[in-house]
């Protein structure tokens, strides 16, 4: 269980890397899929590097997040084979991690990052009309059903997958 929760942390870290690379250096609207539409609808792309080479850095620090994301995928199915895992508990280790993630993007990313932090408002100031007075991100019924639907089918069908080898 404490591989599963320093995953879970791996993961979140990597997943932030990759919104701060997104946002801050490679700076194309294209990435910002997940934003609110409001927001997206708003927004002006970028021409112009925040500095020289910030985009390269951009996309270096993208591929080094995804490369992590693969990593924490790839070890905790190697020490749930090693270790003899059962559907049970591949399931719970992969819901353990998604929940975790997915707590974290919801408290950290869209309430302190997103409406307390101005994160996103600061590197896209034409924003901030639409998330003033938010006390949270825009998709809440979107982040509550991938947290209690789509990842728990997403843990149990890897965990399937997983027993069959």
């Amino acid at each position: 269980m404490l591989l599963t929760l320093f995953l879970a942390i791996v993961f979140c870290a990597a997943v932030s890397l990759m919104m701060i690379s997104g946002v801050a250096f490679v700076q194309d609207t294209r990435l910002f899929s997940s934003a609110p539409k409001e927001a997206r609808e708003v927004l002006k792309p970028r021409e112009k590097e925040l500095f020289y080479g910030a985009r390269t850095i951009g996309w270096a620090m993208m591929i080094l997040s995804i490369v992590v994301i693969l990593f924490v995928g790839v070890v905790s199915i190697w020490d749930g084979f090693r270790n003899g895992y059962s559907f049970v508990q591949f399931f719970l280790r992969f819901v353990v991690i998604f929940t975790i993630y997915k707590a974290f993007d919801m408290i950290f990313i869209d309430w302190f990052l997103l409406c307390k932090f101005h994160f996103f408002q600061y590197f896209y100031p034409e924003v901030a009309p639409v998330f003033n007075g938010r006390k949270y991100g825009f998709n809440l019924k979107s982040q509550l059903l991938k947290l209690l639907v789509i990842f728990p089918v997403a843990s149990a069908l890897a965990a399937w997958i997983c027993t069959l080898f």
